[in-house]
């Protein structure tokens, strides 16, 4: 038996239940969550409400005698309390008072063990799980893997850049380097000679090209440390690579050391763990203690500063593509960390199929999983070395949501896509985000399963949402207002279609802070411009200002009506860049608006699709042409008055929550064996997909 504390308010009410932990999840069950008035209207099908995949666990608190202390290793005394912190920024309080000793420690090293220790890779939930995992999953993913060469050769014909750069077979085998994918595209004039003689370093990998020829490179660069004459033969190879990529048909060259004009991974990782600490609140009384210096806390945090700093530097990236048909060669120590988010950036911001979701999803295939981004390290998902641990990807998708928000129109996703996207980096059903490598995953996937099964394991992909979410749920990841490209017949009508003035957007003045009204008891408005846009004197005073011929790009581009369908620039002045409001505040009840928020026009409008559904089909019947079972109506909230800016994540908290046990499961929890020791059964969730 174990009381599970409410977290909104500090007057201990909550819940008695089972805690139980698994080699994939720890889980509290208890009798209120069968409850149909409490069912959330965004169910994930594998994680409840009350379940911590153990990757998303972050750290683990025990309380004695009313102080916190960090848990790991073996405990000589157990705690009263246990308090459960997780990536996705959910706080777990579990009082172990009325809990018999022996459970206790059965629980507490039990979570720690499973969540906090090291482990080997194929000791992760996740192999367990593609041992029996379905196999029919492949057909419902359109999602370009960018693991076959054909579709390196429809990316470079998509984009026309088969002109001028080829995908090479060179590394089939992983003969040249385990880092690099199996295949890749280079520049025609690069020969495989070249590619074999340093592992791949130095050469210009190529990521995308621009509609006027101009490409976007990458390219990993030699180690530092080196003796004179290495680094003579590297740079005299360098030069000879330039040379031949600056000559015709290529445009001019531009070389870009991400390493020295971009905060470092330790930067990042500081930065972000002091900015995640705000939205980690244990209770009511600690979320209103730093309420008054809030901004101040928030400045300080440096986080902010360094989406600006990512933004501008792919601006200034578009900026050489764009007006100067410069080819850009970005260079980093490996190019999978920095080299991934402005490419990817540069991307979304330029093309425009970059900004539907199979686009989107394709990109994050072709630069993330396929690039060699280490998601083990960077996630620490092994409890390794917290040392290689950075938040890379989450800063991309905070760099994204910046651009979502400032053009809604732009995207056929939603901000609520990208929140549940960085929510799966901690869900070891997929292999999407779990390995740090091609050639890690293949070497990994073919031999015998964990059990005694053979044969390769079946990894699921992150991008068939079905196995998450039902049809319900994922209307909430498209976006109702996406401005679709026009048809080519359709094309005279672009510019007054697609386009609209700044003064649209929502004005940004600046309000008066007083001593009495802190930040989150603001009015409703008040609100939404303060916690996405109050001016912070560091970001408007910044001594790292654009060079003349950026601001001169910036500020002409931003003068002139938007096109949803061409190059986007994001708004990076101090009061443009925002705080993630979804995703960092979606478990505060403090910080929510009754009644308001972006869902509440969200809403409305996914109800009025729903009519128009309806209507659709009532008059395709009219008509006798029908499409059966094709044509669904979404059903959905429809008094939008019981939401909050918390939806669809949570509904407006219940003020009162039955805390007491039926004594009639007393005896059931007395009797339950021990399922610490016990791995999860696999359960098939394709059974009711299509």
């Amino acid at each position: 038996m174990v009381y599970k504390y409410i977290q909104e308010d500090g007057s201990n009410r909550g819940t008695y239940g089972k805690l139980v932990c698994t080699n994939f999840k720890i889980a509290f069950l208890d009798d209120d969550s069968a409850s149909d008035d409490n069912e959330p209207q965004f169910k994930n099908k594998i994680i409840g409400e009350n379940d911590i995949t153990l990757q998303c666990v972050d750290q683990i608190y025990g309380v004695y005698d009313e102080k916190k202390k960090l848990l790991t290793g073996q405990l000589r005394k157990y705690p009263e309390k246990l308090i459960i912190y997780c990536k996705d920024l959910r706080v777990f309080h579990f009082c172990l008072r009325y809990t018999k000793e022996e459970e206790v420690k059965r629980i507490v090293s039990g979570i720690i063990h499973h969540s906090q220790t090291p482990k080997l890779l194929k000791r992760l939930f996740l192999f367990s799980y593609a041992s029996a995992a379905p196999n029919n999953t492949e057909a419902r993913n359109q999602t370009v893997m960018f693991d076959a060469l054909e579709d390196w050769r429809d990316e470079l014909e998509r984009t026309k850049g088969n002109v001028k750069y080829k995908a090479v077979t060179t590394n089939e085998g992983y003969r040249v380097s385990e880092k690099l994918p199996l295949y890749f595209v280079v520049p025609i004039c690069v020969s495989e000679e070249s590619i074999m003689k340093y592992e791949g370093r130095g050469i210009p990998i190529w990521c995308w090209s621009c509609h006027n020829g101009a490409a976007l490179l990458k390219m990993s660069a030699f180690p530092k440390e080196q003796d004179d004459s290495t680094s003579q033969t590297q740079k005299a190879f360098l030069d000879g690579i330039y040379k031949t990529i600056s000559k015709a048909p290529y445009e001019l060259l531009k070389t870009d050391d991400l390493s020295s004009s971009l905060p470092s991974l330790q930067d990042i990782q500081t930065a972000y763990t002091r900015f995640k600490q705000l939205f980690l609140i244990d209770n009511s009384t600690d979320f209103w203690a730093t309420d008054v210096k809030w901004f101040s806390l928030l400045e300080s945090t440096n986080w902010l500063e360094i989406i600006r700093r990512v933004l501008k530097k792919a601006i200034e990236v578009a900026e050489c593509l764009e007006r100067q048909h410069t080819n850009v060669l970005l260079i980093e120590e490996s190019a999978t960390d920095l080299c991934c988010v402005i490419s990817t950036l540069v991307q979304v911001m330029m093309d425009s199929y970059s900004r539907t979701k199979l686009g989107f999803q394709s990109l994050i295939q072709k630069e993330w999983v396929i690039g060699g981004h280490p998601f083990l390290d960077r996630c620490n998902h092994l409890h390794k070395s917290d040392k290689e641990e950075a938040p890379v990807f989450l800063l991309l998708l905070n760099c994204v949501w910046q651009l979502v928000q400032q053009y809604p129109p732009a995207f056929e996703f939603t901000e609520t896509y990208l929140t549940v996207l960085s929510d799966s980096l901690y869900v070891p059903i997929f292999s999407t985000f779990f390995f740090n490598s091609q050639h890690q995953k293949d070497t990994n996937t073919s031999g015998e399963s964990l059990k005694t099964q053979s044969g390769p394991f079946r990894f699921l992909t992150v991008w068939d949402w079905s196995v998450q979410f039902d049809p319900k749920a994922q209307a909430f990841l498209n976006n109702p207002l996406y401005a679709e490209k026009p048809k080519p017949d359709k094309s005279q009508r672009k510019t007054t279609r697609f386009k609209h003035q700044r003064q649209l957007s929502l004005p940004l003045t600046a309000t008066k802070s007083t001593t009495k009204r802190g930040f989150f008891r603001e009015e409703t408005d008040h609100f939404i411009k303060n916690i996405l846009g109050k001016r912070i004197s560091k970001f408007i005073n910044s001594s790292d200002e654009p060079p003349n011929s950026f601001r001169e790009f910036y500020d002409s581009w931003h003068s002139k009506p938007v096109d949803y369908h061409g190059l986007l620039l994001p708004r990076i002045d101090g009061p443009e860049i925002r705080v993630w409001a979804q995703r960092y505040l979606r478990w505060i009840p403090e910080a929510q608006l009754h009644g308001g928020g972006t869902i509440a026009t969200a809403a409305k409008i996914l109800d009025l699709m729903e009519e128009v559904q309806s209507l659709q089909v009532k008059m395709d019947e009219e008509h006798s042409q029908a499409i059966s079972g094709d044509v669904r109506s979404v059903p959905l909230l429809r008094n939008s008055a019981r939401l909050s800016s918390l939806f669809p994540f949570a509904l407006l908290q219940r003020q009162s929550i039955k805390p007491a046990l039926p004594t009639s499961t007393w005896k059931d929890l007395e009797d339950e064996d021990d399922l610490v020791k016990r791995d999860d059964e696999f359960v098939d969730l394709s059974g009711d997909m299509p």
